[in-house]
């Protein structure tokens, strides 16, 4: 039941990162293996337009009312950047 309402608040939390000048991409997946296990993924313009850009906006204030609750069940908070292969 937790996770059915996880994932409709974060569709719901979808919704103003996506309204924000600095998300580019918003994805929530589902482990295969086990069904339990998310990984949520945004892609930002930059870390600092993640960091100051966003959390300082309403459309922060939004989202976070609607994923608060499940702060304590992330595992990992991280920020990464696509590796560049050579052609």
């Amino acid at each position: 039941d937790r996770q059915a309402a996880f994932v409709k608040d974060y569709e719901a939390a979808r919704i103003p990162s996506m309204r924000s000048p600095y998300a580019h991409a918003f994805e929530l997946a589902q482990c295969i293996d086990d069904k339990m296990q998310l990984i949520l993924r945004i892609e930002w313009s930059s870390i600092d337009d993640h960091l100051q850009g966003f959390r300082n906006s309403s459309e922060f204030q939004e989202f976070f009312g609607h994923i608060k609750q499940y702060l304590s069940n992330i595992n990992e908070m991280r920020h990464y950047t696509p590796v560049s292969f050579s052609k």
